[in-house]
C-alpha cells in the first residue's frame, strides 16, 4: 500500500523511489543513483536528499498518525557529499502525539560505484552517513 501512495506522486517516479519498509514507527524510502540526479561536481543533488528525508519522514508518521498526513517543516544537516550507488532514508519516529509526529531520518549512500572506500564509508556496499534531517508532520484528518 505505501508503495502504490508513493507511486501516486509523479516526482518519486521520476526519481524511482521505493518504499523498502513502512510500519511500527518507521519508514525506509530507497533511490538508485543514476547520473540524472547528481549536481555539477557529480554528487547526488542536496533536493534529492531533501526529498528522500521529506517523503521517508512523512511515511513513518504515516504508520503512527493514519494515512492522511502533510509535512509541517522539516530541516536537513548534510554532512557529506552523497555518491555511491544507492541513497537510503531511514526515518524513525521520536515522538507522537493525536494530531502531530516528530520524525528523525537518516540518509545514506550504499556502495561505491567506483570501488574504492570514501572517507566513513565502510567499503564497497557500506553505509556512509551523508545527511541527517528532522520534521514535523501533521494529521490532517
Amino acid at each position: 500500500m505505501a508503495q502504490k501512495v508513493l507511486d501516486a506522486q509523479p516526482f518519486s517516479r521520476l526519481v524511482r523511489a521505493r518504499v523498502t519498509r513502512f510500519g511500527e514507527g518507521a519508514a525506509t524510502l530507497e533511490i538508485g543513483i543514476r547520473e540524472e540526479l547528481h549536481q555539477q561536481n557529480g554528487f547526488v543533488h542536496g533536493g534529492v536528499l531533501a526529498y528522500a528525508a521529506d517523503n521517508s519522514i512523512t511515511f513513518a508518521a504515516g504508520t503512527t498518525l493514519g494515512p492522511a498526513v502533510l509535512t509541517s517543516g522539516f530541516s536537513i544537516q548534510y554532512v557529506r557529499p552523497a555518491t555511491g550507488a544507492k541513497l537510503v532514508a531511514r526515518a524513525v519516529v521520536v515522538h507522537s502525539g493525536r494530531r502531530q509526529a516528530v520524525v528523525r531520518c537518516e540518509l545514506f549512500t550504499v556502495g561505491d560505484k567506483g570501488g574504492e572506500a570514501g572517507e566513513g564509508s565502510e567499503g564497497e556496499g557500506g553505509e556512509t552517513l551523508c545527511a541527517i534531517a528532522q520534521g514535523t508532520v501533521l494529521s490532517t484528518a
